[in-house]
């Protein structure tokens, strides 16, 4: 690969490598790649997943439930490392064919339930626990509208900039250009929206909050791919605040802990069986 123009072929084929962080896992096939089981814990939920912004929607979603006393919210939380490409493996397709973290299987119903992609996993968990997400009319829309953003928003966040500025393997000015635009768009967006509102919806803090919050709460408290002076991110002063209130939040503190692998040795907990588990690490 190098920075010279590109003219691509009349058909595209898979020769080598595209490079970069991620090259030695990308393939253009789906399926499994190698034959394992996945651990299954005492809970009914089991959740297969990454401490990544994708994975901590989740973990956050289930503290927040265990914190308003849904005690039947319980699960265990197994981590995925999608670097040593355990995402393809059998037991893990058999749940996302998609193999992308995170996953659940709900073992309380029979047979039971496999749900995939992150959006699906907060509004299934959030319609069987009624919490989090307004139950009707405009609430419940405009919370699905802002779900539905982020499940939009964040690939040119992640995929786009991300990729380009941090993780591949030259700089091109191009699709830095277009990406970073892009970024600030979106937390324009959201510091408009948040000038008036305490929340996403407002005064009310549901699953919008928490799918938004780990990639763009993460560019502003975390330095997500190390850009948050590139983009200025602190001059969204709505999305500050916001950022800051939810990362004082009892529950987050602990969901964005949960399947981290990496990084430092405070903010991991590699499995959640348990609320003892917080307590001995």
């Amino acid at each position: 690969m190098t920075d010279q123009p590109y003219t691509p072929p009349r058909v595209w084929q898979w020769e080598q490598p595209s490079g970069g962080r991620f090259a030695s896992i990308n393939r253009p096939v789906a399926g499994p790649t190698h034959e394992a089981e996945l651990p299954v814990g005492k809970h009914p939920h089991q959740l297969y997943s990454l401490g990544t912004p994708n994975g901590q929607k989740v973990t956050i979603l289930f503290e927040e439930l265990l914190e308003a006393g849904h005690a039947d919210a319980e699960y265990d939380a197994w981590p995925i490392d999608i670097m040593k490409g355990e995402q393809f493996s059998t037991g893990f397709v058999a749940i996302n064919p998609n193999s992308k973290i995170p996953a659940l299987l709900d073992r309380s119903t029979n047979p039971p339930t496999r749900v995939f992609e992150s959006g699906a996993i907060l509004v299934y968990l959030a319609e069987k626990f009624g919490q989090f997400l307004p139950a009707s009319g405009a609430p419940r829309a405009e919370c699905l509208s802002w779900l539905f953003w982020q499940v939009g928003s964040a690939p040119y966040l992640g995929g786009g900039f991300g990729h380009f500025y941090a993780y591949a393997p030259i700089k091109l000015q191009y699709p830095i250009d277009r990406f970073a635009m892009e970024v600030k768009r979106q937390l324009d967006v959201l510091d408009r929206n948040l000038a008036q509102r305490r929340f996403m919806i407002g005064d009310e803090y549901t699953i919008a909050d928490m799918a938004i919050w780990p990639w763009y709460g993460g560019l502003i408290l975390e330095n997500l791919y190390d850009a948050a002076e590139f983009l200025q991110v602190h001059s969204y002063a709505n999305v500050v605040r916001w950022a800051n209130d939810i990362a004082a939040r009892p529950a987050v503190q602990r969901g964005r802990r949960v399947n981290r692998i990496r990084g430092p040795e405070s903010l991991r907990l590699p499995e959640r069986h348990g609320p003892e588990d917080f307590l001995a690490s």
